[in-house]
């Protein structure tokens, strides 16, 4: 199964669509929230969900909702990144309550090879993120540089470092 790609996998213009999705349970929201510090109550308290926002509920906090999207999107874009460059713009469109599922989907808007390095390029690419129903609630750009084929063999190829297991 492929892990990220070299950079010349990447098409622009091509989709990757991240599958699966993920059910964001309370126990996520709140679990994150708390290794966080952030305390907010529209994240944690349930009473002042309901009786003092426009929601009526907890809101998934946003850094949660970003931080699944990056990690589905690892497989298709960024599993053979030499470094994750820049996060150009981030927005949460719409609120995520418990119990929503999250899907995601990438864009590649462009790529550039390297001005400095010539066995490694620059991919530029949005991801969406979007509820059960189709409602975007997430989205973000950012920038992955990335290994071409050549220089990812003379390092080991697809898998540098995985041993061989030892049979007895």
């Amino acid at each position: 199964m492929q892990f990220g790609r070299y950079y010349e996998e990447f098409e622009v213009g091509a989709v990757y669509r991240h599958w699966p999705g993920k059910t964001v349970t309370e126990y996520d929201d709140h679990l994150f929230c708390l290794l966080t510090m952030n305390h907010h109550p529209l994240h944690l308290d349930a009473h002042y969900a309901a009786e003092a926002t426009e929601f009526g509920a907890n809101v998934v906090v946003g850094n949660y909702v970003y931080s699944l999207l990056l990690g589905m999107s690892v497989p298709d874009v960024s599993g053979k990144a030499i470094a994750n460059l820049e996060v150009e713009s981030l927005r949460h469109v719409a609120p995520t309550f418990h119990g929503d599922t999250i899907y995601g989907e990438t864009t590649v808007l462009d790529k550039t090879g390297s001005r400095t390095k010539d066995d490694r390029g620059v991919v530029h690419v949005e991801t969406i993120g979007y509820k059960q129903d189709g409602t975007v609630v997430c989205t973000f750009r950012r920038k992955v540089m990335v290994p071409k084929r050549a220089a990812a063999e003379q390092r080991g190829g697809e898998q540098p470092g995985r041993p061989d297991p030892v049979r007895r």
